[in-house]
């Protein structure tokens, strides 16, 4: 079976294996990647992030039903916890996305992090782009919902949706650096909760006070949304465009995509420099005589990876 004339032909199924090879690590994933790459860069790949209780699944079904609405195909990537003892996602998002779950112009997948930190999965930006490749309009990619650590969403999203509630201490978080400045817009969820009224203004006080908002042409909106009854979701869908169609104008998402690009070729070329060094330390003599130079305080570790490097990219030079 040829999984990439499959995909572009519109199997689902082809979809779902080639998303389960590249989270596997899969041997054969990156030539199909390599196949796909040329299809990608047309979708508006959409982060949302926030601490875990803000709603960030029921937030993004009703948002994907909106969109659908509005005749735009959507894939989700809900990003999970691991299990401990298998090693997959253990909270099934899709549970709670109910309403869109069966459309067959909307794809969710669960990808569990595995150990990867920054709230992400270690495969998020392959299944992006395979996701992309296929055809979706929008893809959305909620992350793990642990707190300050979310900022790598950062990377992998056109624009960033930061959900905050009130009574989870939302008030003092939005005064912090990190998260508060991932953000292209603030939703705050739950609004039928006391207190929201007094998050709203922090909120848009902080904003107003982010000297790299004064130098940006965009000014994140606040928007206010109860997801659990479905109110603001339009408002928010409005948002979303807004931003999409301010970043298309000013030539931003054109830039934001290179830089991405860049980062993205370095970050492969330093995996498969460790696999390089990894392999050299399993095989070689020298090197393991190095490490144990190490472990015996003869040689300092600085000087041992600068030596095991330079004889890995000697042996494997042009």
């Amino acid at each position: 079976m040829d999984l990439v004339k499959e995909l572009l032909a519109g199997s689902v199924r082809a979809l779902s294996r080639l998303i389960t090879l590249v989270e596997n690590g899969a041997p054969d994933a990156a030539r199909h990647l390599i196949e796909l790459y040329p299809r990608t860069g047309r979708a508006h790949v959409v982060g949302i992030t926030g601490s875990s209780g803000t709603g960030k699944s029921t937030l993004t079904d009703k948002i994907t039903g909106v969109l659908r609405d509005r005749g735009l195909t959507v894939g989700i990537i809900a990003v999970d916890p691991s299990s401990p003892f298998t090693g997959g996602a253990i909270l099934g998002d899709r549970i709670r996305m109910g309403s869109v779950a069966l459309d067959p112009g909307v794809f969710i997948r669960s990808m569990a992090t595995r150990g990867h930190l920054g709230g992400l999965a270690g495969a998020t930006s392959d299944a992006v782009k395979i996701l992309d490749a296929f055809g979706k309009d929008i893809i959305i990619v909620e992350t793990i919902g642990v707190g300050q650590d979310e900022v790598e969403v950062v990377k992998a999203a056109d624009t960033v949706l930061l959900v905050l509630v009130p009574g989870l201490g939302d008030g003092i978080q939005s005064m912090k650096a990190g998260v508060m400045e991932i953000g292209h817009i603030y939703v705050v969820n739950k609004c039928d909760r006391q207190g929201a009224d007094q998050l709203v203004r922090e909120v848009s006080a902080r904003l107003e006070q982010d000297q790299r908002l004064k130098e940006s042409r965009w000014e994140p909106p606040v928007v206010r949304t109860v997801a659990s009854m479905g109110q603001g979701s339009g408002e928010l869908v409005d948002a979303l465009m807004k931003h999409r169609a301010f970043m298309e104008e000013t030539g931003a998402l054109e830039e934001l995509r290179k830089k991405r690009a860049e980062e993205e070729t370095l970050f492969i070329v330093e995996r498969e420099i460790f696999g390089l060094v990894k392999k050299r330390l399993s095989l070689d003599q020298d090197s393991a005589k190095i490490l144990k130079r190490v472990s015996e305080h003869e040689l300092d570790p600085y000087t041992a990876a600068k030596k095991i490097l330079e004889h890995t990219l000697k042996d494997n030079g042009p």
